[in-house]
């Protein structure tokens, strides 16, 4: 199903209507919100993550701003639909509140130092939480990214609005993705060409963690993809390399040349699944399109699109060969050890202790960002690495176990219910532009890779996420009659 978005020319500047004032805001709020984080190291740094935490909470004043009650078709005042979106939001905001005044852990001091020991909570049948204060911090972080985000939904009314502010997302995510890889090219052993120290041998670019970058690229490459079918549907009377189809996929490119090049193996394989998703994308809308036309024979298109893919395949797999061979390597070698060893090694056993410690509590959980200070109690892999260090770890390496772990089965289907709520709402309007389609997917490959890394312990993939999320949400609603109406 055509979007009408996608039979007209494109817009003109002076035919394109003028932007309300809380949507201009939510629009600057949201892409100051991505590009800060994306280049103040991930967001991950404690100054840049208080600077977030500070800029998420102008996003909350922006959803009070409307709150105000609108005129709707039969006169009568009422509060935007949208708005009635965010009970599973609120639920969860009482839940974790709940937990808050119900202690798992007690706090001791010693020799001047701060221990946390575990205790019963007072309420052992309610929620609780190991450290109140953490979990206070993290509930209004999250608050104030999601409601940020969230204001696309309430605000935002114009199509080519949301599609401005997508470009300026892909154009950031190619500063650092060229950024990143003159970093890599130079042998930098630090970030920032060796201006900051990174805790992680694996950085790249402004991340400290490559499958952070990585996770945030591929968002960043569904925007992109995105863009590319939405502007190939549209009649610009200039050829492919001239407009911003070509520009695009030159894009597309560097930007999944930057995963390899950043040594994530994981999303590595998502990005080549996602590439060749598009592709074959393209085929199906040729073939379409053709038998709709009756242009002939789909061999000599079909056969040169496909030499020209696994061209930019083999450019992308020759930039980042070094890389690649020296990970595909080090796999082999891993491959081999957890063979003689007969299972999966030390992640298979910290998946198997997180589950243990979800299944102590399994409705609420140990309280929201309870993870690194409760997991010692159930972490079988403490003393057992080869230097006789202790091993801690401070996220479980699967969202969705720690989520279980910290926030039980109510608390992880609640947030689920935040995504979920809008999507069922909207997913007839969703489904109708190729924008959208392509948005979704890159959120859709986020959350099945959470089942396996960590991507949202990352503040810069939280933010891009919720923005690419809502950003499908409403697309095929902006410039509808009825979004006027919230």
């Amino acid at each position: 199903m055509l979007d009408s978005d996608h039979l007209r020319p494109a817009d003109s500047a002076d035919s394109r209507p003028p932007l309300g004032i809380l949507e201009t805001a939510t629009l600057w709020h949201v892409g100051a919100l991505v590009i800060f984080s994306a280049w103040a190291l991930g967001g991950n740094a404690g100054w840049s993550r208080t600077v977030v935490d500070v800029l998420a909470c102008l996003g909350v004043l922006i959803t009070a701003a409307g709150l105000r009650r609108r005129p709707s078709e039969n006169g009568k005042n009422r509060f935007p639909r949208p708005f009635r979106w965010l009970w599973p939001l609120f639920l969860f905001d009482v839940l974790v509140i709940a937990s808050l005044f119900n202690p798992n852990f007690r706090e001791v001091t010693f020799d001047a130092s701060t221990y946390f020991t575990r205790g019963e909570p007072p309420y052992a049948f309610l929620p609780s939480a190991a450290r109140p204060d953490r979990a206070l911090e993290a509930l209004l972080f999250f608050n104030g990214v999601y409601l940020s985000c969230f204001n696309l939904v309430l605000f935002v009314r114009h199509r080519f609005a949301l599609r401005r502010l997508l470009m300026i997302l892909a154009i950031n995510a190619l500063l650092l993705a060229i950024f990143g890889t003159l970093q890599k090219l130079h042998g930098a052993s630090g970030l920032f060409f060796n201006a900051a120290a990174s805790p992680q041998i694996y950085f790249f670019s402004s991340f400290i963690y490559h499958n952070h970058w990585s996770s945030f690229t591929l968002l960043m490459v569904g925007i992109s993809l995105g863009l590319i079918f939405h502007y190939a549907r549209r009649p610009t009377g200039r050829d492919v390399w001239h407009s911003p189809v070509g520009l695009g996929i030159v894009a597309v490119l560097l930007l999944a040349a930057s995963i390899p090049l950043s040594a994530s193996r994981s999303c590595t394989i998502l990005a080549l699944v996602f590439l060749t998703g598009a592709f074959l994308h393209w085929l199906w809308q040729l073939l379409r399109r053709r038998r709709e036309h009756r242009q002939g024979s789909l061999f000599l298109p079909a056969l040169g699109g496909s030499i020209a893919f696994v061209i930019a395949l083999a450019g992308i797999y020759e930039l980042a060969r070094p890389v690649i061979e020296a990970r595909m390597s080090l796999t082999a070698e891993q491959v081999s050890v957890l063979k003689e060893a007969g299972n999966f090694g030390a992640r298979e056993i910290l998946y198997r202790d997180t589950w243990r410690m979800a299944s102590d509590r399994p409705w609420f959980g140990w309280g929201f960002a309870s993870y690194s200070t409760v997991f010692n109690y159930y972490n079988s892999q403490l003393w057992a690495s080869p230097d006789g260090l202790p091993t801690y770890y401070d996220d479980a390496h699967s969202d969705w176990l720690q989520s279980f772990a910290e926030v039980g089965f109510v608390g992880t289907a609640l947030l689920g219910l935040c995504g979920l709520v809008p999507l069922f709402r909207r997913w007839h309007v969703a489904t109708r532009s190729p924008l959208s389609l392509y948005l979704l997917s890159g959120c859709a490959i986020i959350l099945a890779y959470a089942w396996l890394e960590f991507p949202f312990g990352n503040t810069a993939v939280v933010i891009a996420f919720w923005t690419c999320f809502f950003s499908a949400i409403q697309y095929g609603r902006a410039d509808s009659p009825s979004s006027r109406h919230g």
